[in-house]
């Protein structure tokens, strides 16, 4: 299985070259339901993520959600 290397919230990562965005998030230890992702400067909606295969090069922005007052 081959690798590919992104960067993820300013750090250089590694994952399969298979992957699509839940499983990296899933890899990185994330609970989807409580984060946003920019991907390649964009905000990628939910909707999209299952669609979404990850690229060498890419870049993405991870924000976790914290509830509060």
């Amino acid at each position: 299985m081959s690798e590919i290397t992104l960067l993820v919230n300013g750090k250089l990562q590694t994952c399969a070259a298979d992957f699509n965005l839940p499983q990296l998030l899933e890899s990185l230890g994330l609970n989807p339901r409580l984060i946003a992702v920019e991907y390649n400067g964009e905000i990628l909606h939910r909707q999209f993520w299952q669609d979404t295969k990850m690229q060498a090069g890419d870049k993405l922005e991870i924000v976790t959600i914290v509830g509060g007052g």
